[in-house]
């Protein structure tokens, strides 16, 4: 599976959960952290630690995709999953003003918002 494969799979389980905003950032040519950026929010802190739990499991139990590290769901205000070449960024609402990675890191034609 490429990376970008891996990042719109990621980004279809996350629209059928109801993750809100979903976008992701192409930045292989960027940082050698990553190929993309995938960030989503969710409406409570229940919904982003549902998010990132769904996500990881579905992804472990149908793809034997396993994440390298995984920070901040117990919280439910945000959480980072790092599954190598796709690194996923789940806020709720107040997190995802306050870090604003978007902006960080695009630079107009890297962001892309994620539609069914």
């Amino acid at each position: 599976m490429t990376s970008k494969e891996k990042t719109e799979l990621i980004c279809k389980i996350l629209s059928d959960k109801k993750a809100c905003d979903i976008v992701y950032l192409d930045v292989e040519e960027k940082t050698s952290l990553c190929d993309y950026f995938v960030i989503a929010g969710g409406r409570s802190k229940t919904q982003v630690k549902s998010l990132a739990e769904n996500l990881e499991e579905k992804l472990k139990k149908e793809y034997e995709l396993i994440p390298r590290r995984v920070e901040g769901v117990r919280g439910g205000r945000w959480a980072v999953l790092d599954y190598t070449d796709v690194i996923v960024h789940l806020f709720g609402d107040e997190e995802r003003d306050f870090y604003r990675l978007e902006r960080l890191w695009e630079d107009g034609a890297n962001l892309k918002r994620y539609e069914d």
